[in-house]
């Protein structure tokens, strides 16, 4: 019953009526009459905030806020790889020799997520880092390393939700929602940072177009909550969280592995 009713939710968030309804009063001036209680109901810290509540039109505006200058300090180790989101480290692994990676008791084909069949080999037995971000987080995506980036590309259509019962029920987001992937290299090793949208709103607006990047520089933001995912060659990282450590609460900034 539970599984019939949700699976119902779900396709209700790939009617693009839907859809074009959720942004229009997302980006409203109406909708900023909300943004006082949804900070409330969510407990958002708005000192660490450039302004308050009450100074965003809208809700859209209020998500995608910027924080005051100083309220994500860097790992100051220059060998550390750093938290690209705030949320929470939901879960961490190694991808197996058929390129799959287990969540929440499915598996996730790499083939699929990333759609292209040399990045994908380039990952197998490498690890995976999955990031949760929820309604209250600061939802700007921040570059986890210093590098080169090699590639950006965009696959995929329609979202699906990614919070637990999405990706217990839903017809596995994290390699079939909308994503926005961003592939760096740094001393010859590679990583991808996989975007993931969320809701039925497909919108990771890119940031940053240079061809390198530097460790904690912004490189997106997500218009509505949902997921990132981290991606490394093998032998190419140290997380620093033991591999059945599940929903870490996490900043963006704070040190998450140790480049080998």
């Amino acid at each position: 019953m539970k599984k019939h009713l949700y699976t119902s939710i779900v396709q209700l968030t790939n009617n693009p009526i839907y859809t074009m309804a959720l942004k229009r009063f997302a980006t409203s001036k109406l909708s900023g009459l909300l943004t006082n209680s949804f900070s409330k109901t969510f407990k958002i810290d708005e000192q660490e905030m450039e302004g308050t509540s009450s100074d965003y039109p809208s809700l859209h505006d209020f998500f995608v806020r910027n924080l005051k200058e100083g309220s994500r300090p860097l790992h100051e180790e220059v060998d550390s790889i750093v938290s690209p989101v705030d949320g929470k480290l939901s879960q961490l692994g190694v991808i197996d020799s058929e390129n799959f990676f287990h969540v929440k008791e499915k598996d996730y084909s790499l083939a699929t997520m990333l759609g292209l069949t040399n990045t994908t080999k380039r990952y197998e037995g490498g690890t995976y880092m999955l990031f949760y971000l929820s309604p209250r987080d600061y939802h700007r995506i921040h570059s986890p390393i210093k590098g080169h980036v090699v590639k950006r590309w965009a696959i995929g259509k329609y979202s699906e939700p990614v919070n637990q019962w999405g990706l217990l029920f839903g017809n596995s987001p994290l390699a079939n929602n909308y994503r926005l992937i961003t592939e760096l290299e740094y001393n010859n090793k590679r990583m991808a940072v996989v975007k993931i949208g969320a809701l039925n709103v497909n919108s990771v607006q890119t940031t940053h177009l240079n061809s390198s990047v530097e460790r904690g520089e912004e490189i997106a933001y997500f218009t509505f909550g949902s997921s990132v995912i981290l991606l490394f060659e093998k032998d190419m990282v140290t997380p620093s969280f033991d591999m059945n450590h599940e929903n870490v609460p996490i900043k963006q900034g704070e040190k998450i592995a140790s480049l080998n």
